[in-house]
């Protein structure tokens, strides 16, 4: 499976709206993002998971 980096554009209430390389936007609940997750952040999505990265 593809992994994917995405920076969090903003955190609206109980989701995130995050924007990947390529520029497509998704809406993600933030129940799935690590708990620290927050606007400007870089993440990974690798089977399933997402994480913080540098």
């Amino acid at each position: 499976m593809e992994s994917i980096t995405y920076t969090v554009r903003r955190i609206d209430g109980d989701y995130a709206i995050l924007v990947s390389d390529d520029g497509i936007e998704n809406t993600v609940a933030r129940a799935l993002l690590p708990l620290e997750t927050d606007e400007g952040m870089r993440l990974l999505w690798e089977n399933f998971v997402y994480t913080l990265i540098d």
